[in-house]
């Protein structure tokens, strides 16, 4: 049996209550599947997906799922499904769960996948421990099939950062793909699993030789101008 969504309060505001501005160029652009749109419209659509998902640090042609863009092409998944496709891909699990603690991996899916950042430390042990119990897999589900998700973006919309602009307040939220991505133990987990050596190659010492001919130079400068110095004021 596993254990059930814990409760935590909403601290923060800024996403329960309904707007009544009128969006324009600061907000986010929305990506729906609607009707049936063009090669490029659909290809604005997968990319705007693997954008939010992935950021575009990490946006290379290893990651790409050629399947799960097929399936959508064809009307065979919707936004939601593809949305979980790659949550559940390989490059995602290797670069976001594997990497990173529970903590910092909820906070990143909240991002990404609701479009807002964590209320607070409460909602953090609540996710994670379904990622604990359920899995990512689980963990995944629960996200996208949570009345959130379904209420702000549905079967056809690509999530996007809600809310980047606040009311009275002169700067908005900065984007989630200008934050950093790993938690502080990031660098040992990539040498643990491989994914970044220690460079063992040649080493170019040409900067140290330069130094030191810099240092040479200097020296030699110094002691023709104290010789000079002598030889003027010096009595003849």
């Amino acid at each position: 049996m596993t254990i059930p969504l814990l409760y935590y309060p909403l601290s923060s505001q800024n996403h329960r209550v309904q707007e009544f501005d009128v969006p324009g160029d600061e907000y986010p652009r929305q990506y729906i599947l609607e009707n049936l749109p063009t090669g490029t419209e659909m290809d604005e659509i997968i990319w705007a997906a693997y954008r939010q998902i992935f950021n575009e640090q990490q946006l290379i042609t290893a990651h790409k799922q050629v399947y799960l863009e097929s399936q959508l092409r064809n009307g065979q998944l919707t936004i939601k499904d593809f949305i979980r496709g790659l949550l559940l891909s390989e490059s995602f699990r290797r670069l976001i769960y594997d990497s990173n603690s529970n903590y910092r991996c909820v906070e990143l899916c909240i991002q990404r996948v609701l479009g807002r950042p964590v209320y607070n430390d409460r909602e953090k042990l609540a996710w994670s421990i379904i990622l604990a119990t359920k899995g990512l897999q689980g963990f995944v589900d629960a996200l996208l099939d949570s009345e959130e998700y379904d209420k702000n973006f549905g079967y056809d919309c690509v999530p996007y950062q809600r809310r980047r602009i606040l009311p009275q307040r002169t700067q908005g939220e900065l984007p989630f793909a200008r934050m950093a991505r790993y938690d502080s133990n990031y660098l040992k987990q990539l040498y643990r699993s491989g994914q970044l050596r220690k460079f063992g190659g040649v080493v170019d010492e040409s900067a140290g030789a330069y130094r030191k001919a810099l240092v040479f130079l200097s020296i030699c400068s110094l002691a023709v101008l104290f010789i000079t110095l002598i030889l003027v004021f010096s009595p003849k």
